[in-house]
Order: C-alpha cells, then sequence, then structure tokens
C-alpha cells in the first residue's frame, strides 16, 4: 500500500509541476536546464496524467523531453526517473 501512495505521490506532482520548480529539481539533481526548456517540459506535463512507474508512458515522457530540451537533458532526467521508479 506504501508504494502505491509513493506512486501516487511522484505522479502527482509530475503532472502539476511549474518550471520554477522544474528548475529547482534540475539544479538539485545536477540536470542543466533553462528556464525555456523547463517552461516547454512543464506545459507538455501539465494535465497529462503521466505515470513515470509505466516504461511506455515514461518512454514517450522522455520523447517529449528530448524535443523540448535536447536528447543530453532527455538522458539526464531519464536516469532520474529510474532513480525514484526502481
Amino acid at each position: 500500500m506504501r508504494v502505491k501512495i509513493f506512486e501516487s505521490i511522484i505522479n502527482h506532482k509530475m503532472n502539476t509541476i511549474t518550471a520554477e520548480e522544474l528548475l529547482k529539481y534540475a539544479d538539485q539533481f545536477n540536470i542543466v536546464i533553462n528556464r525555456s526548456q523547463a517552461r516547454k517540459i512543464a506545459e507538455y506535463l501539465r494535465g497529462k496524467n503521466i505515470n513515470i512507474f509505466d516504461d511506455a508512458q515514461r518512454a514517450s515522457l522522455i520523447k517529449e523531453i528530448a524535443k523540448a530540451a535536447g536528447p543530453e537533458t532527455a538522458r539526464e532526467v531519464n536516469k532520474l526517473f529510474k532513480e525514484l521508479t526502481t
């Protein structure tokens, strides 16, 4: 039961994150991202109900992040997601 709650909290945060929060987390986890990229990613995430614990949904999200912020940033974000989901 605790695992589902943890997943719900993380997914909720992902689906409601702001560009400012994204910049803060990127800095915290040493992921290079600029304000424009953060805004694009946050806009994409908002209201999508993406489950980052689902491999297919996470892969789709990473592809969208690569479009918005570049492949290197997408790889770094994917590393972070893997840490959170395993």
